[in-house]
């Protein structure tokens, strides 16, 4: 209560006490009962004054409290709205980010294929162009030698022997000799020509590959500092959104809000699966599929996660670039960004089995296309916010998540 407060209500008490005074000394008729109720009666008169006045304070005090309480909710909430938008949007800044390292990391990926193809191209042409070369000297010292026996033979002309009637068998067997010289030094010339025009060929398509070859290497190096701008400006997103650091409670629902919608693409997908005969999915392959790639493995399958969510698969360490393989054949069913799994290939086995492929650096295979046993389906990094690089692995047999362990070996 105020002190103003204070003196208006004692100045009022006071003022019924001096009027009751008065009354009773200016009337000294009143009996002892009057006067105890007289007195009773200015208390009365003064205490419901008293404690009016001080109802009257505690409510007001009660409604500025109030009032700040009511503020700071609304500025509570406020920096909540800021820093769910700002999360958002740090979110799809992030995708936009794996989504540049993708691109590039997959046109890497198609150069090193090219670079390997073509080194062997190379190889290969050289070597053909070797033994060219080495047929090409042969039959320049079979020609020679051809030449030589001709020009050894030939001292009598035709004309010479046909004349000379005196040696008519000689004369027959050497023009059947001058024939078979003649085809055979044709035979070889022509021969000859073929190894020149195929030498010819071999040698442009060789250099042509070299310079490939040389296109290729600058082609990569220019990816190679694109793909280092992109992941710089990801580890800013990344640095942003650790500055919005979240509660557990807030991680619990981020995680479980994620998880919820990886459920609802996988129903979405089961429900759009056209069974194919020659799928005959898992069931008898237990112990047998190699895994996805080769790492340490951080978290396994039923462990905590958060709160009371578990691991519904694995999360398998692993350097950035290694090959992601599919575990058994299949259809690709999804190949694209989902919030907290990042870029995520999904593949159907067939009997409702599928696996899911997660925090990738880019995929290299699309929706629809038919993938073989131990194929390479994606590349391993770190997509979806991840700090460190890995691969979450998943087998799920109509939407229930399995124990990849009881598949792989």
């Amino acid at each position: 209560m105020a002190l103003s407060d204070i003196l208006a209500v004692d100045l009022l008490s006071l003022s019924i006490t001096r009027l009751f005074i008065h009354t009773y000394l200016s009337n000294k008729h009143l009996s002892p009962l009057a006067a105890v109720s007289l007195l009773i009666l200015s208390l009365l008169l003064a205490f419901p004054a008293q404690a009016e006045q001080s109802n009257k304070t505690t409510q007001t005090q009660n409604r500025a409290k109030l009032s700040d309480v009511q503020q700071a909710i609304a500025k509570q909430e406020s920096n909540i709205f800021d820093t769910n938008k700002q999360r958002s949007n740090l979110e799809q800044q992030l995708k936009t980010d794996d989504l540049a390292i993708a691109k590039v990391a997959k046109a890497i990926n198609k150069i090193e294929v090219e670079l390997s193809n073509t080194q062997v191209k190379i190889t290969t042409l050289a070597k053909e162009k070797k033994q060219l070369t080495l047929a090409k000297q042969q039959q320049e010292r079979l020609l020679a030698q051809q030449l030589r026996a001709a020009y050894t033979t030939g001292q009598h002309d035709y004309l010479k022997l046909l004349l000379n009637q005196d040696q008519s068998d000689k004369i027959q067997r050497t023009i059947s000799y001058y024939q078979y010289l003649n085809q055979a030094r044709t035979k070889e010339i022509d021969k000859f020509q073929a190894t020149i025009a195929k030498l010819l060929q071999v040698s442009t398509e060789h250099q042509g590959q070299v310079e490939y070859l040389k296109q290729l290497k600058v082609e990569q190096l220019q990816q190679g500092t694109q793909l280092r701008s992109s992941k710089s400006q990801r580890s800013k997103t990344l640095s942003k959104l650790s500055r919005r650091l979240l509660s557990s409670q807030q991680q619990l629902n981020k995680l479980k809000a994620e998880e919820d919608n990886l459920n609802q693409a996988l129903n979405k997908l089961a429900e759009i699966i056209q069974a194919e005969i020659d799928l005959t999915g898992l069931s008898k392959l237990k112990r047998k599929l190699s895994w996805p790639v080769k790492g340490r493995m951080l978290h396994r399958f039923g462990t905590r996660k958060q709160g009371y969510l578990k691991w519904k698969g694995v999360l398998i360490t692993a350097p950035i670039s290694r090959q992601v393989q599919t575990i058994h054949n299949g259809t690709v069913l999804f190949s694209d960004w989902l919030k907290g799994y990042g870029l995520l290939t999904v593949i159907d086995h067939g009997n409702g089995y599928m696996s899911l492929y997660a925090h990738n650096q880019t995929l290299l295979k699309s929706v629809g296309d038919r993938v073989e046993t131990g194929e390479p389906i994606a590349l391993v990094g770190q997509s979806g916010g991840q700090e460190q690089s890995g691969l979450y692995f998943e087998i799920r047999h109509r939407g229930k998540a399995l124990n990849p362990k009881l598949w792989c070996k």
